[in-house]
């Protein structure tokens, strides 16, 4: 009969099995140590976009120690679409108050890159919750000071519901972060071009240039966008 410590062990290398890391150090030195899964689907992966959106959080305009400059230091922020977490761990990291959301079927990769990296959040918090767009947002409000979004517009059957759910999370001081990968093969730009089309309807768009952006982690292909709603 196999010891309690073996049943660990086999239990620990099975867990392993389902997992590869992907590493993302911030500017402080610190290590993200993001879980991907071998198996599953879009949102089991780090996508670079989330990448640089991650980065963005932690350009001087948001973040500067040197100048005791914390843009993040309380505020709330949610993550829709969150997939692995990663833009709303650093988030986290950098003291906001953090609810990342996603499908039912990825709160468990949600749950365990928030274990790998509890060490790193000091004075923010980060938690998980299902969210499936155009339904109940109630227990998500009032509306956040911050919404964060990483490569959401792909799917079509999904753009309204995406966009119903911005209109009924976001107040009038919310500011929605969206970062996503233009794409030109097949479909994705008759999806990007409905997005926004139905975006532009109660929200204003401005685009940020790559100046703004992380000097490493920036791309031609991959846009950040300031969301707000109009007056």
């Amino acid at each position: 009969m196999p010891t309690v410590s073996t049943l660990a062990n086999m239990a620990a290398e099975i867990e392993a099995s389902k997992y590869f890391v992907r590493e993302i150090e911030k500017n402080d030195g610190c290590v993200l140590r993001m879980k991907q899964c071998y198996i599953g689907d879009v949102g089991c992966v780090v996508w670079d976009a989330a990448i640089v959106l991650s980065k963005y959080l932690e350009t001087k305009q948001f973040y500067d120690p040197s100048a005791g400059a914390n843009v993040w230091c309380g505020r709330t922020v949610v993550e829709l679409g969150a997939g692995t977490g990663v833009v709303g761990l650093m988030a986290a990291t950098l003291g906001a108050q953090v609810m990342v959301t996603d499908l039912e079927d990825l709160q468990s990769l949600l749950d365990a890159n928030i274990q790998e990296n509890k060490s790193l959040i000091k004075s923010g918090s980060i938690s998980a919750k299902v969210l499936k767009w155009g339904e109940d947002v109630s227990e998500l409000l009032p509306p956040p000071h911050y919404i964060l979004m990483a490569d959401c517009i792909y799917y079509e059957q999904s753009i309204g519901p995406l966009v119903e759910t911005l209109k009924q999370l976001s107040g009038p001081e919310t500011s929605i972060i969206c970062c996503y990968e233009q794409r030109t093969e097949g479909i994705n730009p008759e999806v990007e071009g409905k997005f926004f089309e139905l975006l532009q309807q109660n929200f204003r768009c401005e685009k940020i240039p790559s100046d703004k952006q992380d000097p490493e982690f920036s791309s031609p292909d991959i846009h950040i966008l300031h969301i707000r709603r109009k007056d």
